[in-house]
């Protein structure tokens, strides 16, 4: 691709533009976010809620103090962390994408009373909630205006919901706003499950059919089956990322497998990449095969193809598709880290490629990621 003096000064001054949006979008974000009251509307959602059993995703870190049998206002979120300089805290906000995947976010928010609570604001539909959200390529989940109440006690948050959930256009978008809910509450350490009121009162289901009664704990996010010949009861549940249609984003995909759900069969399944009906894409290179998998002292050492070099290829080097792969990898007990062969040949991919993500997307990552990309193509000739 190659510029004219005029369409770069011309790519320039657009770059500049965006740079700007975005830094008026952090501001407004900031200034404007909504308090108890809020919220937002999903409008092509598509995976399910699930219901009691408690799966062991509860996030790992120390509970923020608050004692069980008290009630909690709040929690310090899962993989959180602070900045007494800046006077932020990181809290994991749970938006869709224009499918309707579920997409977990890391995001830095003003440290507050109540952080569980300001964490769902923030995925309510509002002027200053949908810009931070159109930023990243994707929407909020709750419908706009919703009243939300709050109450942690022992491990139970009871969350009571205004009218505004009735009004959901469709049974998906009501099933992403619950599922939503329940997976960034439980990324708290102080709860383990999920109990809804509609506008006070318990109900059985939405006005769509979705279940609300009874507890919620984590569920398989944006499931689907690998096969359509596989029984639900004989499969087995492997988390997957995949790059979405919005820039530096990953989207979990529960895939149901009957083979063992171990890390063999994740690292296959990663490279037939998403479904044929998905509009995800493909983390790793078209034609990537698997030779085989080994774990040593906490280390997955997985030797690919020749293809899987093709990844070089990528706008960016295949950073995303190595945090896919490192995520997918170390979703299993007692690995810590991976290491690629290709072709038997151990494969360097450059300086901290490999490291553990925090969160599968960050936000202030997913922004800045899109503006080097972009600002790239200026310096690209053929």
């Amino acid at each position: 691709m190659k510029f004219t003096g005029k369409e770069r000064k011309m790519y320039v001054l657009a770059l500049v533009l965006l740079v700007a949006a975005v830094a008026l979008a952090c501001t407004w974000t900031l200034w404007e976010r909504p308090s108890s009251q809020t919220s937002q509307s999903a409008e092509t959602p598509t995976p399910a809620p699930s219901e009691t059993p408690a799966p062991e995703t509860t996030p790992a870190l120390e509970d923020a103090g608050t004692p069980e049998g008290s009630a909690a206002p709040d929690a310090s979120p899962a993989a959180t962390a602070q900045s007494a300089a800046a006077g932020t805290v990181n809290t994991v906000v749970y938006y869709q994408d224009n499918y309707g995947y579920l997409v977990p976010v890391m995001c830095s928010v003003p440290a507050e009373d109540g952080i569980a609570k300001a964490t769902l604001s923030l995925m309510v539909k509002s002027t200053a909630n949908d810009m931070q959200a159109a930023r990243l390529g994707l929407r909020t989940v709750l419908p706009e205006n919703m009243s939300i109440d709050l109450d942690i006690t022992g491990g139970l948050a009871r969350i009571d919901l205004g009218e505004e959930a009735l009004s959901m256009a469709d049974a998906a978008a009501e099933s992403n706003m619950i599922t939503a809910i329940v997976q960034a509450l439980t990324e708290f350490p102080t709860v383990e499950k999920v109990e809804f009121l509609i506008d006070g009162q318990q109900m059985e289901t939405l006005p769509h059919g979705t279940n609300v009664s009874g507890q919620f704990t984590r569920a398989d996010l944006n499931p689907e089956m690998a096969s359509a010949n596989i029984a639900l009861e004989d499969a087995e549940p492997v988390t997957l990322y995949f790059p979405g249609d919005a820039s530096s984003v990953l989207v979990p995909v529960t895939r149901m497998v009957y083979s063992e759900p171990d890390i063999n069969t994740a690292v296959v399944e990663l490279c037939k990449g998403p479904s044929a009906s998905s509009p995800l894409e493909n983390a790793l290179p078209a034609g990537c095969g698997v030779i085989d998998v080994t774990v040593e002292d906490g280390i997955a050492k997985i030797n690919f193809t020749g293809e899987f070099i093709e990844l070089a290829e990528n706008s960016d080097g295949g950073r995303l598709a190595l945090k896919a792969l490192v995520l997918t990898c170390t979703q299993f007990e007692g690995i810590e880290g991976v290491e690629i062969y290709v072709d038997g040949e151990l494969y360097d991919p450059g300086a901290d490629t490999l490291a553990l993500p925090a969160c599968a997307n960050v936000a202030d990552e997913i922004v800045n990621n899109y503006i080097q990309t972009q600002s790239s193509l200026i310096f690209e000739f053929e």
